[in-house]
């Protein structure tokens, strides 16, 4: 067979043929290859508009707006436990006290006794949290304490949907063992934070690259703006607290004539809490399925907490420092908190620890129930609290001023309004169902929630400052502090049912003869802010104290030296610690 015109015989099979369109597959030309090859230098090769430092700059701002959100994130849900928390506690303890719901919904389980065991496991539990606080938050890390703490509390509310012995009283007792660790963690990282935001702020230091200790001083104002802001938003949760109640039982309850129709006299003269105050509190009950969607509602909130803490917290130490904070073992953590009550710094500042826990609980409990629901009836209590709460929320802010004034000013300036409330109400015994005092009793709730943020906001503020170069320490003193908090939280307690003049003299601020305690304070707290210098009055404040015996640093370096290094401790030995080889 011919081949035809235009096509080429194949003579050998084993012959390749070129295809007939001929240059597909041959090589690329040297030019082609060359220009690739520039292409890759230049995209490889250091950039002529890449600015090194400026990148380094958004980088350190984008840690920072980091180290806020964490703040802020901390905050929003520490607030939202709580408000979970004592919004429910609230409304539970308000229905089992009517007897009318006792009867008809649980008639044999014996609510009344129930709710005792259930607020002597939240009060008392928390007593024994020296023993395993730091143990707890050195083996968990801080951010995954803050986590687990909210699932207790998560748990708590979820226990709500069954109410029995068996479920509510162990739930509070784990709600007891939580609450210190709880709050000596947010101590602890909101602290952190603050020395975290210093270190991305002065990033070029060498002794920030080179991870020393921080200088005296570099970031006490970051820790007053944190602190600041923790509890301007925290404080809110007396407001979302009263929602329960406000929007919940506020129908069902009895006008205050009914509820006050046995009671005789309110206030100081009192002895207990409410005597004489019905037992029926309720018109009618309300629906068990309304009861189901407000704990449903509440565990949405309590599980959203824990989110928050979960994806929106940063962790507050470096991989590398939660290792050498674990180094020292295990027994050592477990002594470390007994050997810091030495710390002449802690046991100055103890009696407002202790006041701190005291104003708390007596505004909740005391104040507004045995003066306000007493006066004015229990439809007002959610007034008085989201009234003391927004108080709070606001003048939390005013610890602002510490920025520039001494540090002593807020803890003095708290602890001089709570006298002179404290004055007040024990002169002050009023009848029962007397609503022309409303106005006095909210002037008297804005002005002890001004007390209260001072003393609050200043207690943790003064601690963070006076740990801060110490970021191995916070843990064991914010336990210390939430500590003796809650041993305070405690007396309380047990002082319920004593007269209310009884209770308001051991209220008294501070639990000291006055002008020791001002001594105590300006000798701990009368240093500059840069914490360098001293005083001239504290080698004078120093001698008074030695003239005193009132428990006063003593060793062989003398009251002035001591002064003048304000980190030194006080004890007759050094204590070891890791990483500074002496506990100073």
């Amino acid at each position: 067979m011919e081949a035809t015109e235009g096509e080429q015989p194949i003579e050998d099979a084993d012959q390749i043929v070129a295809p007939p369109n001929g240059g597909v597959n041959e090589l690329l030309d040297v030019g082609q290859e060359e220009n690739i090859e520039g292409e890759m230098e230049e995209f490889l090769g250091p950039q002529a508009q890449y600015n090194e430092e400026e990148e380094e700059r958004k980088y350190y701002r984008r840690k920072r707006l980091g180290v806020i959100k964490n703040v802020v994130a901390s905050s929003f849900g520490a607030m939202i436990v709580y408000s979970v928390y004592m919004g429910l506690l609230q409304m539970q303890l308000v229905l089992h006290y009517d007897m009318t719901y006792r009867e008809v919904k649980y008639s044999n389980l014996g609510l009344e006794d129930i709710d005792q065991k259930m607020l002597m496991g939240i009060n008392v539990t928390p007593v024994i949290g020296l023993l395993y606080t730091p143990v707890l938050i050195r083996f968990l890390g801080t951010k995954w304490m803050m986590f687990l703490a909210s699932g207790i509390y998560a748990l708590f509310v979820s226990t709500n949907y069954w109410e029995r012995y068996y479920t509510l009283v162990p739930s509070a007792v784990a709600i007891g063992v939580a609450i210190v660790p709880f709050w000596a963690s947010l101590g602890n990282y909101i602290t952190r934070m603050a020395q975290q935001y210093y270190e991305y702020a002065n990033y070029k230091e060498e002794h920030v690259q080179e991870q020393r200790k921080l200088p005296k001083g570099a970031c006490h104002s970051y820790i007053i703006i944190f602190q600041s802001l923790f509890y301007a938003i925290f404080n809110l949760s007396f407001v979302f607290a009263e929602f329960p109640m406000r929007l919940v039982l506020h129908g069902h309850l009895h006008e205050s004539k009914h509820v006050l129709c046995n009671v005789k006299i309110c206030g100081a003269a009192i002895k207990g809490i409410i005597p004489g105050f019905n037992t029926t509190v309720l018109t009618n009950l309300p629906r068990s399925m309304l009861l189901i969607q407000v704990e449903s509602i509440l565990m949405g909130f309590a599980f959203l907490s824990m989110i928050i803490f979960l994806l929106l917290c940063g962790p507050a130490y470096r991989p590398t420092e939660e290792i050498d904070l674990r180094s020292i073992g295990w027994g050592n953590i477990f002594q470390l908190p007994f050997k810091h009550l030495r710390d002449y710094r802690l046991r100055l500042l103890c009696p407002f620890f202790i006041y701190s826990g005291l104003e708390m609980l007596f505004v909740i409990s005391g104040f507004s129930l045995s003066y306000g629901v007493c006066t004015l009836g229990l439809k007002s209590l959610w007034l008085l609290i989201v009234v003391y709460g927004l108080s709070c929320s606001v003048f939390s802010l005013l610890s602002l001023s510490l920025l520039r004034l001494p540090r002593w000013v807020c803890l003095m300036g708290g602890a001089a309004v709570h006298a002179v409330l404290l004055v007040v109400l024990l002169a002050l015994s009023i009848k029962p169902g007397s609503p022309e005092y409303l106005g006095p009793l909210l002037v008297i709730t804005v002005l002890w929630g001004l007390g209260s943020a001072l003393n609050k906001t200043g207690v943790s503020t003064v601690v963070g400052i006076l740990y801060a170069e110490e970021k191995e320490r916070l843990d064991f003193v914010y336990t210390i502090y939430h500590w003796w908090q809650a041993i305070a939280i405690f007396v309380v307690y047990l002082w319920s049912k004593m007269p209310m003049r009884v209770r308001l003299i051991q209220r008294s601020p501070p639990p000291q003869p006055a002008y020791i305690l001002c001594i105590k304070m300006v000798f701990i707290l009368g240093s500059s802010h840069s914490g360098q210098t001293v005083h001239p009055a504290g080698y004078v404040v120093a001698g008074l104290l030695l003239l005193l015996g009132d428990g006063a640093p003593r060793g062989t370096e003398s009251a002035a030296q001591n002064a003048s290094h304000p980190s030194a401790a006080t004890q007759g030995e050094r204590l070891p610690l890791p990483g500074r080889g002496q506990l100073r």
